[in-house]
């Protein structure tokens, strides 16, 4: 499962979730194709926020905080098999780690181990995530083969299996 954030205007507009340069960046991440991630029978798509919450200064808004609250239960209730579930940016840390998330987010991500096998922090991939990870070149070298090993580990199992 991948708990996001909530779509941005290019998302909202064409109803495709990560259909935008950050959908490509995550994909690139998994080291996955975008029809295996499309694919609903190995990932779900969790936003924390199921709209576009619209624009302030510096980037979008954040989710709309009665989104999570009143869906996420009943869609995890209907994913009993999950395996892993990636927390992409600071919203879905707070969500799924509570006090057991870092300072920050870069700490929250860098102790990635604390949190294996079944969750995985991430920042979110956007355009930003470029100089971030420049910043922080562990992210590359260190969290993303264990992310990619994760990943095709179970998508070589049978689905249904």
């Amino acid at each position: 499962m991948i708990v996001g954030q909530a779509p941005g205007a290019k998302v909202h507009a064409s109803g495709v979730p990560w259909d935008d340069a950050s959908g490509d960046h995550l994909i690139a991440w998994l080291g996955i194709d975008r029809p295996a991630f499309e694919d609903p029978r190995l990932f779900a798509i969790v936003p924390m926020g199921f709209c576009w919450p619209g624009r302030k200064p510096g980037g979008d808004m954040p989710p709309r905080p009665e989104c999570a609250p009143t869906w996420h239960e009943r869609i995890l209730a209907e994913l009993p098999r999950l395996e892993l579930v990636l927390l992409v940016g600071q919203y879905a840390h707070a969500r799924y780690l509570g006090t057991r998330a870092r300072g920050t987010l870069g700490e929250t991500v860098r102790r990635f181990a604390d949190y294996l096998p079944s969750q995985v922090p991430l920042p979110h991939p956007s355009w930003r995530s470029k100089l971030w990870m420049k910043k922080n070149p562990w992210f590359e070298a260190e969290l993303l083969p264990v992310l990619r090993a994760r990943v095709r580990a179970i998508l070589a199992r049978p689905l249904g299996g």
